[in-house]
């Protein structure tokens, strides 16, 4: 069932309504991808093992609210703010399928991911193409994004229409880029931030700015989210990086070293070369140019956890955090804008 993140721990009837825009959100979701083939409507039941935060509608429906002159309390308490904010609830059909279709792109790189990953788990559930094989999971993806397209198109908005196609090409030419750079030990923190800015951040940047766009036409509003949704991507993408070098399988719920068998160069492991004497450096080249294994992965995790690279990485990451709070203060002052920090907080402090 979709849910609100559960990292929002305040705001009372506040998240008792996100939680019930989140179900209409759900609702949307599946009505969309309803078929009249049973082989189909199964398949697309794997797709329950892919839900874990809802981070992205959750952002566009909190970015709406956020957005909204009916959030502002600076003129008063925040009861009184908050009450304001339900009698003029601003979250309208428009808000939930932006959330909806933001969630269908997402879960759609998740099952092509997979494949290209050949990972076993996600969620703590089998990945579909696992269960269902490689062929399967390519098609499932594909009936993923024309679906998400097919619903955006239901509100009649060509220019959101664009930016959603905009967005996944972007995110499609940082999986492209970062294909492009596998076992290339020598890739630069640059060129890292380049691949999960348009791989990871656009999207989630995206979804701020719909999400704001559909309350309000103060652009500087629309802009500031929009910056707050990209950096918080970014240091989401961090954390993901670090979790899948150095996290519990257990905890995370996935299959962890990917990212290392694949030979996709992540922060940590960029600034630990960035950073070590030369021989410490020529035994983790040498590591990571060896078949994968157990061993090899364990080896690589100790380096990093004795060195200061996985500290230095969670650095980036909270300075990341740090900016998108920075955004917010171009965002209508008020009860939502705790929120917004509390979701900042939440993603660099997560060990799943």
């Amino acid at each position: 069932m979709f849910k609100t993140m559960s990292i929002l721990s305040q705001g009372g009837t506040i998240v008792e309504r996100l939680e019930d825009e989140m179900g209409q959100v759900q609702s949307i979701f599946a009505s969309q991808l309803a078929s009249d083939l049973p082989p189909v409507n199964r398949l697309c039941g794997h797709i329950e093992n892919y839900r874990g935060k809802m981070l992205r509608p959750t952002l566009a429906l909190l970015a709406g609210l956020s957005a909204t002159r009916t959030a502002k309390g600076s003129e008063a308490d925040t009861a009184t703010a908050l009450e304001a904010l339900a009698d003029n609830w601003p979250l309208t059909h428009a808000h939930r399928v932006i959330a909806a279709v933001c969630e269908m792109v997402h879960m759609a790189t998740l099952v092509h991911d997979d494949v290209l990953d050949e990972a076993a788990l996600r969620r703590r559930g089998s990945t579909v193409n696992y269960l269902q094989g490689n062929e399967a999971a390519v098609l499932l993806g594909d009936y993923l994004i024309s679906n998400a397209f097919h619903l955006c198109s239901t509100l009649g908005r060509p220019e959101i229409n664009r930016r959603i196609g905009e967005v996944t090409n972007t995110l499609c030419a940082g999986e492209l880029l970062q294909l492009h750079h596998r076992r290339n030990w020598s890739l630069d923190q640059r060129t890292y931030f380049a691949i999960i800015e348009r791989k990871t951040a656009s999207l989630i940047g995206v979804c701020c700015e719909l999400g704001a766009r559909e309350s309000t036409d103060d652009e500087d509003v629309v802009l500031a989210l929009s910056r707050y949704g990209s950096r918080l991507g970014m240091a989401f993408q961090i954390q993901d990086d670090v979790l899948d070098l150095v996290g519990s399988e257990e905890v995370v719920g996935k299959t962890l070293g990917q990212d290392l068998d694949k030979g996709k160069l992540t922060l940590p492991l960029i600034l630990y070369l960035e950073q070590a004497e030369a021989p410490k450096r020529a035994a983790l080249l040498e590591l990571l140019s060896a078949q994968p294994s157990d061993d090899r992965s364990g080896s690589i995790q100790r380096m990093l956890q004795e060195s200061d690279a996985v500290t230095a990485a969670h650095r980036v990451a909270r300075r990341l955090t740090e900016e998108a709070r920075a955004e917010l203060a171009n965002v209508p002052d008020g009860p939502l804008t705790s929120l917004l920090n509390e979701v900042a907080e939440a993603v660099v402090s997560r060990e799943r």
